[in-house]
């Protein structure tokens, strides 16, 4: 038996600390955050939420994107739920609403309020049959005429309207509807045809918001996830064309060949259209077989998120410090951008996770029991929590074979995750705002005003578990 002796050490982020040296930043205020998270797709924060089930639809991806980060809608709905999930955050806000929620002139009440909660809006443009715009209905409308039965009796007609040419650009459509005290500005061309809708909320926002994260048309941007089996180049194709900026290939092992033939069919099924992600690995060869693949962006982690047992179940993986380095070093050498997925717990762990060298880090647990994350609210022993749950647990595995349309995905005999409850915790950017915050101590700390310095400047020193001890709160008296 070839007994190995040269086993190598790993390190996880508890395993070191980050070294102060001489800095010329005087405030955290002067630190750049600015990353890529695909070779084109920018962020002004390096944090993605995770594309699990219970963390990241279209609430938890507009909070994200709002704040300067992305959202990474998970695959375990069906396609047109989840395209539909990408379309919520393209329509969340952008400077030209190109493609309204409409309704027909003729049609009944009961058709508007249905499109209205279907589409979660208060109001519809109203065009003919022709697309020709004939007005504007409001769920205010509908309830002020107790007494019409179709949209034309309520509505307020084109002749009231102010409108927009299809030209008309964003500082001149806040112009109108500041001079007219409109807040929604429809936008026509040739013959009166709908061409768009803005809206003041949105012009505002992107105002208040220059750090937002939007696509080249001021649309909040969004990823979303696809795996390697059944329908996932359908699946690619539909969230392309519901305007995803990224897709994620993810599956627990990215280093397997139908992962790596997976990266070069869904870029021949979508063209140059957005950027693909793949993952999930944690060797040098891993990445770098990915990045050769054609993945824009290598997403790393085996085992290290806090619901994930993959470590303990299957006993394989490598402590996300070590993996995320050593992923890195591989992937620069392609100018292909690391996402250390997992291990989060403290901010000082962003700032270590950015330190080994990945560009963005995405966030499960953390954003878990957020306002934004899927899932009811419920009161267990006087508290108000959230389910939180791994992907490759026993819940999340059962509730894959019941739905309907789904990939046929590989599913473990034995769980590889489990399920917990968290508490209800405060909306995802002031998660995003703290952890941010310790990022910017860390890069302050180790003279880096932008991400690329801290991937040149930061070193690292191993501890003890005494030192991991001495890092903590300690020998507090009440």
């Amino acid at each position: 038996m070839n007994w190995k002796s040269d086993i190598p050490l790993a390190l996880s982020y508890d395993d070191v600390m980050l070294v102060p040296r001489r800095s010329g930043i005087r405030s955290r205020r002067e630190v750049d955050t600015g990353t890529r998270f695909t070779r084109r797709l920018r962020l002004a924060v390096p944090l993605v939420s995770a594309n699990m089930d219970t963390v990241t639809e279209s609430s938890m991806s507009i909070a994200m994107a709002r704040i300067g980060g992305l959202g990474i809608i998970h695959r375990f709905l069906t396609v047109e739920q989840q395209a539909r999930e990408v379309a919520r955050v393209k329509r969340a806000e952008a400077l030209v609403i190109e493609d309204p929620h409409t309704v027909r002139n003729d049609a009944s009440f009961d058709e508007a309020r249905r499109l209205m909660a279907e589409h979660g809006v208060s109001g519809l443009v109203v065009v003919d049959a022709d697309r020709r715009l004939a007005g504007m209905l409001t769920s205010r409308d509908i309830d002020m005429v107790p007494e019409a039965r179709v949209v034309e009796d309520a509505m307020t007609p084109r002749s009231r309207l102010v409108v927009g040419r299809i030209d008309t650009s964003g500082d001149e459509a806040l112009e109108i509807m500041r001079d007219a005290r409109v807040e929604k500005l429809p936008l026509v061309g040739d013959g009166d045809q709908l061409a768009g809708l803005v809206t003041m909320r949105d012009l505002l926002q992107h105002a208040e918001r220059p750090e937002s994260t939007t696509d080249a048309r001021g649309r909040l941007a969004v990823g979303a996830a696809i795996g390697v089996r059944g329908d996932y180049l359908e699946r690619a194709r539909a969230l392309v064309a519901a305007g995803a900026d990224a897709l994620v290939l993810d599956i627990a092992h990215g280093h397997a060949e139908h992962a790596i033939q997976a990266v070069s069919a869904v870029r021949e099924a979508i063209g140059d259209a957005v950027d693909v992600v793949a993952g999930n690995v944690a060797t040098a060869e891993g990445a770098r077989d990915l990045c050769l693949a054609g993945a824009d962006a290598v997403k790393v982690g085996v085992g290290p998120g806090s619901v994930c047992t993959t470590r303990i179940v299957a006993g394989v993986g490598v402590p996300q410090l070590s993996a995320v380095m050593a992923c890195a070093e591989a992937c620069a050498e392609h100018d292909v951008p690391v996402i250390a997925d997992g291990g989060i717990r403290y901010p000082g762990d962003v700032a270590k996770a950015i330190a080994a060298g990945a560009e963005t880090v995405m966030i499960g647990g953390l954003l878990a029991g957020t306002p934004e994350s899927p899932g009811d609210v419920v009161t267990r022993d006087g508290r108000r929590v959230k389910v939180f749950r791994g992907m490759a647990s026993a819940p999340a595995a059962e509730a894959r074979r019941h739905a309907e349309d789904l990939d046929d995905e590989f599913v473990p005999t034995v769980p590889e995750g489990v399920e917990t409850v968290v508490p209800l915790r405060d909306p995802a950017s002031e998660i995003v705002r703290n952890l941010v915050g310790g990022l910017r101590s860390g890069m302050s700390y180790s003279n880096a005003s932008t991400i690329a310095e801290m991937h040149r400047n930061a070193t690292f020193v191993r501890i003890t578990v005494a030192g991991l001890n001495e890092s903590h709160p300690h020998a507090l008296r009440g």
